[in-house]
């Protein structure tokens, strides 16, 4: 039998199609069969990558008698979080207050007008782990909504009015300046685990903003202390096996404290962050392991992860195959021998930690047990690339080909970056394909959608996108996608910022929902509105607008308390604050697109850390309305060559002409 998910796009909800729940999607049809039958919703809220969901749709979804139970007391709505962040979100924050905790898959049960009032995350089909079964847990609900419902409405009415509440917290007038950076630092130096690198113990998540930070305060201050912690966690997780020795690109996070186990999924924005702040560092500290490692990410992105046709970035691999998670990473000793032959697949698995009892499940996750160095890495290429093209011929996980504005923006951002850091022009050409997809199949009307399925964008897709389209000028000069990112951050503000206030809105409008979404802290990507308030801090100096000033700092001043004493959950909004107190330096370059002079001025200015730079191309032939940009006006080309102008507090130095002297300047 099918379901009403068998019209979907979405690979998490097609996963669904066949079980015998009568899945809706959320939509109009499944709301109002709710509130004609006056039956509660079940919302299961998940995605194509995660384990736990796929371990509850075979226990419980698959189960005939668990389903005919679903089917019977409620109306049921599949959701896939990544498709939906909105939905995700406020229902998130309501099992948070219920239960203190949160997580995938989301089972959240709510009146049948949309409002929760119970819910948790995996529920196994019996009682086990001090879990309760799944089916005693519906049979609970039922007899409450039947034979109480004036205390169901009154814990729906109680949670919403709590999360309401919660809209403006933080909202303040607090003074921007140095200190909260400095509170930061400090509350990060004291979670910092100086064993192993990271931040807390198992799970261990890689936390790439809060490291990207870290480069910034040392950027800053010259914090010595500040760029060793950074450093410790970056080998230690490239060491572990959370890193894909052979292919390439990191897996979500590790389920010990030592970076060795991994849980399996690879998710794209994951390996766009941490592939930044691996180049971050290699910029900072000129080592070229860290060189090394971002390029393995972003190979491994354009190999897997990216649509040959459209150049669109896919969303992430699955931990699981044939059942098993991890079964495609993990090795036998005998299997390594069989590849490589001996001594090369000896002296293999002592560098990469392989042991005939093995360190999972009688398998080997690979680790780096010997040296980290470019020295030693192109010793085992050979061996890697055999190991691989061996791996290949396994079964794969599955691929959740969905492409997200968001997280397009974000890998595009890093391919933008590292194509002119590190002179990879190949990188350059993916991102320019990349943004001239995402711009034609997902901009309608001037206004930004989220996938190809959902209609309206989301804050974090302007964000993520706008911030990208500043990159990619950056590294190609091209003024149109320059032109596009000012275009966007107009409608941004108009959809997104709340003068009323003094706040962004995750979501620009409202009408299926019980709240408007608004999520201030850092998740696994970064927050909506600590991107926004980034980037238009950038588009003052940009455009001349200073409304767009005034407002990336009323957003700053409404969470400067929270990233001062919770700077884990605040990692883009202390970057954002880093460029605010800057002060930033833009530098315009007055030089033809195809003129390698103009080339050797934008690669002097990407090639060190310099984090509170914005670098503008313009061609003097380029009549578009990027000419009237006031960063380019009455700056003149000198003697006929590519020219840069250097400007910081409303004071420019005198134009230069050389790559040379231009570093010279910036330094």
């Amino acid at each position: 039998m099918t379901n009403h998910l068998s019209g979907q796009t979405s690979p998490y909800l097609l996963q669904h199609a066949e079980n015998p729940v009568d899945w809706y999607p959320w939509g109009e049809e499944a709301l109002s069969r709710a509130r004609t039958e006056n039956k509660p919703i079940l919302l299961s809220i998940g995605y194509s990558a995660c384990h736990w969901c796929h371990v509850m749709a075979h226990e419980s979804f698959e189960n005939a008698e668990i389903a005919r139970l679903m089917n019977r007391y409620f109306i049921n709505i599949k959701v896939d979080r990544e498709e939906r962040p909105d939905l995700d979100s406020i229902y998130m924050a309501a099992v948070q207050a219920l239960t203190g905790r949160g997580g995938w898959p989301l089972t959240v049960f709510l009146t049948p007008d949309g409002r929760p009032f119970y819910g948790g995350t995996y529920f196994p089909p019996d009682d086990r782990h001090g879990l309760p079964g799944f089916p005693r847990v519906l049979e609970a609900i039922n007899a409450g909504f039947r034979d109480r419902p004036g205390d169901i409405t009154r814990t729906a009415r109680q949670l919403v009015s709590s999360l309401e509440g919660d809209s403006h917290a933080g909202s303040g007038s607090t003074a921007l300046t140095p200190d909260s950076m400095d509170r930061a630092y400090r509350r990060l130096e004291q979670d910092f685990d100086t064993r192993h690198g990271g931040f807390g113990g198992a799970p261990k998540f890689p936390q790439p903003l809060v490291l990207d930070y870290l480069l910034h305060y040392h950027h800053r201050t010259g914090a010595g202390p500040a760029l060793e912690m950074v450093e410790r966690t970056l080998d230690a997780m490239y060491r572990g096996g959370m890193y894909d020795h052979l292919g390439g690109g990191f897996h979500r996070y590790a389920t010990d404290d030592e970076w060795q186990i991994p849980h399996f999924e690879k998710m794209l924005y994951d390996n766009a962050l941490l592939s930044r702040v691996y180049m971050h560092a290699f910029q900072v500290t000129g080592k070229p392991e860290y060189r090394l490692v971002t390029e393995e990410i972003l190979d491994y992105v354009l190999r897997e992860m990216t649509g040959p046709a459209t150049g669109g970035f896919f969303s992430s691999q699955d931990a699981d195959s044939e059942g098993e998670e991890g079964k495609f990473y993990t090795w036998s000793a005998d299997e390594i021998d069989r590849v490589l032959g001996h001594p090369e697949g000896e002296s293999f698995r002592r560098n990469f930690g392989v042991t005939d009892k093995g360190n999972f499940d009688g398998c080997n996750i690979l680790h780096l047990a010997g040296d980290f160095s470019v020295t030693a890495s192109e010793r085992w290429r050979a061996a890697k690339l055999a190991l691989r093209l061996d791996r290949e011929g396994r079964v794969h996980p599955g691929k959740d080909t969905k492409v997200l504005a968001s997280w397009n923006g974000m890998m595009l951002a890093a391919l933008a970056e590292a194509s002119c850091v590190l002179g990879r022009p190949d990188y350059r050409d993916a991102a320019v394909k990349n943004a001239g997809f995402i711009l034609s199949s997902f901009t309608r009307d001037g206004r930004l959608r989220h996938t190809t399925s959902v209609g309206e964008g989301f804050l974090e897709d302007y964000a993520q996108l706008i911030d990208a389209l500043i990159r990619l000028h950056q590294a190609s000069a091209n003024s149109r996608w320059l032109l596009e990112a000012v275009q966007l951050t107009a409608k941004m503000v108009e959809l997104f910022w709340d003068d009323a206030g003094n706040v962004f809105y995750d979501s620009s409008r409202s009408t299926d929902l019980f709240k408007r979404p608004r999520n201030v802290q850092d998740g696994a990507v970064p927050s909506g509105a600590a991107s926004a308030a980034h980037v238009l801090l950038k588009m003052a100096g940009i455009t001349g607008e200073q409304r767009y000033s005034q407002i990336g700092g009323q957003a700053l001043q409404g969470v400067a308390e929270n990233m001062a004493s919770l700077p884990l959950g605040f990692g883009q909004w202390l970057i954002a604050l880093d460029f605010y107190l800057g002060p930033p330096l833009e530098v315009a370059i007055i030089g033809e697109t195809d003129d390698a002079r103009t080339s050797a001025l934008l690669q002097a200015v990407c090639r060190k850390f310099r984090p509170d730079t914005v670098a503008l191309a313009h061609a003097p032939s380029d009549t578009s309305p990027v000419s009237r940009l006031p960063l380019f006006r009455d700056r003149p080309q000198v003697g006929g060559l590519a020219t840069a102008y250097v400007c910081r507090n409303f004071s420019c130095s005198r134009p230069v002409t050389t790559a040379a002297d231009l570093e010279n300047l910036l330094d």
